[in-house]
């Protein structure tokens, strides 16, 4: 919640949802052949009705049959380039939303955990972790040889932004975590190489390749958003008010989908 009580996630992803909505059905409409997706619906339509009218004629239903698999197809093939050119725009934008309302800073006086990935046994149970003023362990490191793992329970003192340091193989890493509350970009994790899960989970600079570190991981709590009477996750929040700001837009502008 923001001031006044205003909830500011659901706000954000509805604004986002009505506009995302539009948008696509006007991008829709301006990259596809709206006659031909009108004729191909049409014929769909004709062989359905053609299936309830004649069901008790097997070959004009076994007929119909594969004129709805062939108009399907056409259909399909007529609305792939237009989908395409409005969904892999979407992604980038949804990946980056997610930094923001996909998971909350770590509370104050909540603990959390901080995990780092291995791929030598030495280096992992050698690892150690070294943190500012403001943030404490609160139990000793928990280690798991076969998941070439090493976990710390830590708390944060005060609300803020923090560097916190992984010791290894006589090597020093580091990784940003968040403390407090509302919107803020989040980074989970920090990975070495893995090009495209980076991409999509992290917005750190990558680990360096020589080193026996994999990943650094913050535990942060996953971001519920009220809307409705409901908690969403906002991804299932945005999908639902999109379809619906696009199907409401397509009737009112009469554009073919």
């Amino acid at each position: 919640m923001g001031t006044l009580g205003v909830n500011v996630p659901a706000l954000i992803v509805v604004g986002i949802s009505l506009v995302i909505g539009l948008v696509m059905v006007v991008v829709f409409r301006y990259t596809s052949d709206q006659k031909e997706i009108h004729i191909a619906k049409d014929r769909l339509k004709a062989h359905l009705l053609a299936l309830r009218l004649f069901q008790d004629q097997i070959p004009v239903v076994l007929r119909s049959y594969g004129r709805i698999v062939v108009a399907t197809g056409r259909y399909l093939r007529l609305a792939f380039k237009p989908l395409l050119l409005v969904i892999l725009p979407l992604i980038f934008l949804m990946v980056q939303l997610d930094r923001y309302l996909g998971s909350m800073p770590a509370e104050v006086g909540h603990p959390f955990l901080i995990t780092v990935r291995m791929d030598n046994l030495k280096a992992s149970n050698e690892a150690s972790l070294q943190l500012p003023d403001g943030l404490a362990t609160t139990a000793p490191a928990v280690h798991a040889p076969s998941e070439g793992e090493v976990t710390w329970r830590v708390v944060a003192e005060k609300p803020g932004e923090y560097i916190v340091n992984i010791h290894a193989s006589d090597e020093t890493f580091s990784k940003r975590l968040v403390v407090g509350a509302g919107l803020r970009r989040l980074s989970p994790v920090r990975l070495r190489g893995k090009f495209w899960e980076r991409i999509l989970v992290s917005s750190e600079a990558a680990l360096p390749d020589n080193n026996a570190i994999e990943s650094i991981a913050v535990q942060y709590p996953a971001r519920s958003i009220a809307f409705a009477g409901l908690e969403w996750n906002w991804i299932w929040l945005f999908f639902v008010l999109s379809l619906a700001a696009g199907f409401l837009s397509k009737s009112i502008l009469g554009i073919e989908i």
